[in-house]
Parts: C-alpha cells; structure tokens; sequence
C-alpha cells in the first residue's frame, strides 16, 4: 500500500549502529515554498479513502483521543493540515502518517488498543508528531542530499516516496538509516510530550512497544544491519529514558490527581532486559547447570508479575502469543516464577539441569514472557543460544 510514513508496528527494521544517540545527523530544513510532500499526499488520498473508514463506532475512542491531541499540537507550524483518523480493514499493526495531516490506523493496531485512551494516544502521538514536524519532506530532501554526491544512482520503490534515484553508495545508505532512525526517536519524543500536555502518561508508549514486542512484532538487537529505517525496540526504551522522565514530570505537574486524567492511571510497564545464559557448577547429584538470568525493573507495579521461560516444540515451532499465555503451562515447554519486581533491578534465575538440554535435542529454550495477574503479557524477550 502506497503510504507516506509508517510506524514500525508490524516490523522492527534490524538495528545495529551501536553509535546511534551519540552521532546526531543535521537534518535539511523544510523551505516555506516545498510542497512536494503535501502534492504527493493529495495524489495517493483518493486511494487511501477509498480503502479506509473513519473512526467511529468500536473506534470512537481512537477519535476521541486524536481530538484531545490536536488540540495540544501549535498552530505557529505555517502549514494547514486536513487532520483527520482513519480505520483500514487489513488486521495489520500499523499506523501511517499522510503529510496531509491524515492518519490511517490498520484494524490490528486498533483492535489491540481497543478502550485503553492511552494506547491510542501512545499510537497517535508519534504520527501527528511525524506531521508537524514534517518528517516525510525532510527526509525526501535528505535523500537528494545524498544523491548530490555524485554516486551511480538506482531506483527504489519504497512505499509512500516518489520514484526518485537513490545514492547507490554504503555510506549513503548508512547515513540514510541514521537520519530515519534519529527522525523516529525524535518524533517519540515530540509524541511524550504532547500525550503529556494532553493528559494520557507517557509510560503509555513503552507499554504499547512491549505489547508488540511481545506478540513477536519486532525485531531485537541480535539482528543487525547499519541500513535500518527505525531502531527497534530495547534501543528505543534506551534512547527515551530521559524522555520518559521528562514527560512524566509534565504530566505530574498538570495531572497531579494521575487517576482523574483522561488516560487515567498509568499502565504496569516491564523493562526486561536480554537474559545471560552460563554453564554453572555441579548440583548435589554431580550433574552440570545452566542458569538463565534475566533483569527487569517494573514500573507501576502494585502486587506481583509471573515470569514465563518457554522452549521451542520439538517441531520446531515457538510459541508467541497474542494477548495472553495460558493458564495450565506445558510443563515440558514452560517454567514459571512469580515476582513482586520491587527493587531498582530484579533478576530471575531459571536454573536447568544440563540434562535438559542433552537428553531432549528438539527443545530450544526460545523466549522469556512476563505477565500480569490475569495472564496478559506485559513484556517479551529472547534467549540467547547456549551453544
């Protein structure tokens, strides 16, 4: 589908650049005559329409919010936007932006933010932040930047961008990654500050990273690549620690009373690191161990989360869940521990005998889930190979 900007929630782009937050690219500012963008928006429009509703109905809440955040955005931008939501029926985890001002939401999406207003504002804010900002030019321009350097030039069809030559040069790619990356940190946390000022917390948006990290929507940083549009999503929890602060402290200020906002109180949120895996010493019968750690710091934790470490069947196939693990666990596959995630860093040790994995080839352990009381998944995170 021709679109001009996309939120990576069906698929986190493969991150590497272990430098990215310490080398921050200039990017091309936006002339008062560029209309490229808002020409490009107004061409594809029509087939966009045609193809979604509005949100009404099951959606309103989605509508709701995107109002109450509108009327946060400043109106000094100098560009007049046709602001408007819009449902597409393809049960994909996507958000776009249109330079328009318009915003489709795929029926995936905002089914798994269903009534939660802070979902949806954690969903909308970064989209009407890619728009004022006006992300989708800067980046057309960057491109041209590149171009101007003198490299053979190939064409790409990138979704949502005009056909136009690209750089076929490594080093252009890199920066082109590098700019795309920083523009999507940027426009969180442009995001956390108007969902702030608007009244939803800003832990909304880390809660709906992990919610799509978890229903395997994403990527981790063991799959690398120096070409990535959008860093996924351990890097995105690292290079908005300090925005998260910031915005909570906003909204503290104008929200004193969290639970009379219009987000209301905001959500258990798990910050599960990647889990070490070591060959440990002989138990009480002689045999070897292996231990499997896992960090994790909760916010807003009141009472207990149960940690899940599941294995791959013997198949071959892991298990990744929608919304909820079940309740009676496949003692084969699973083992479970329940936590009250009280201190600054708790970890969970998961000790196996090496039997477990010597004498049952086909089992992997793959993923680590973390649950709140009533079984949905807050968090996921994968498990390195031991071997």
């Amino acid at each position: 589908m021709p679109t001009a900007f996309r939120y990576t929630l069906s698929l986190c782009l493969f991150w590497a650049l272990s430098a990215f937050g310490q080398q921050i690219l200039d990017g091309p500012q936006v002339p008062s005559h560029f209309k490229v963008d808002l020409e490009t928006a107004a061409r594809l429009r029509p087939q966009l329409m045609a193809q979604s509703i509005p949100a009404t109905g099951r959606y309103a809440t989605g509508h709701l919010v995107f109002e109450r955040l509108l009327g946060q955005v400043p109106g000094s931008s100098g560009t007049k936007f046709a602001w408007e939501l819009r449902i597409l029926d393809d049960d994909q985890l996507n958000a776009y932006s249109s330079p328009d001002g318009t915003i489709y939401v795929e029926t995936g999406l905002a089914r798994l933010a269903g009534p939660s207003a802070g979902l949806w504002a954690a969903i909308l804010s970064h989209e009407i932040a890619h728009i004022v900002r006006r992300d989708w030019a800067r980046r057309y321009l960057y491109q041209e930047s590149l171009e101007s350097g003198g490299a053979a030039n190939i064409v790409l069809g990138d979704p949502g961008l005009p056909a136009a030559a690209w750089a076929d040069s490594q080093e252009a790619s890199k920066n082109l990654g590098r700019f795309c990356r920083q523009i999507e940190v940027e426009a969180d946390r442009e995001g956390l500050m108007l969902m702030a000022r608007a009244g939803y917390h800003p832990d909304f948006v880390p809660a709906l990273h992990h919610l799509l990290h978890a229903q395997g929507s994403g990527a981790t940083t063991a799959s690398l690549s120096l070409y990535a549009m959008h860093p996924c999503w351990e890097e995105r929890d690292r290079e908005l620690s300090r925005a998260y602060v910031a915005a909570s402290i906003e909204f503290g200020h104008r929200w004193p009373e969290w639970y009379a906002s219009p987000g209301g109180n905001p959500p258990i949120v798990v910050f599960a690191e990647a889990p070490t895996v070591k060959k440990t010493g002989s138990n009480k019968t002689g045999s070897k161990e292996w231990e499997i750690r896992i960090p994790m710091r909760c916010e807003n934790l009141a009472g207990a989360v149960e940690v899940v470490l599941r294995a791959d069947s013997p198949s071959g196939d892991a298990a990744h869940p929608e919304h909820f693990l079940p309740d009676q666990p496949d003692s084969d596959f699973e083992l479970r521990q329940v936590t009250g995630c009280t201190s600054a860093q708790t970890t969970i040790t998961f000790t196996l005998a090496d039997s477990s994995y010597r004498s049952r080839p086909g089992v992997h352990w793959t993923d680590v889930y973390v649950l709140d009381a009533w079984g949905a998944v807050l968090a996921r995170t994968d498990v390195p190979n031991p071997h």
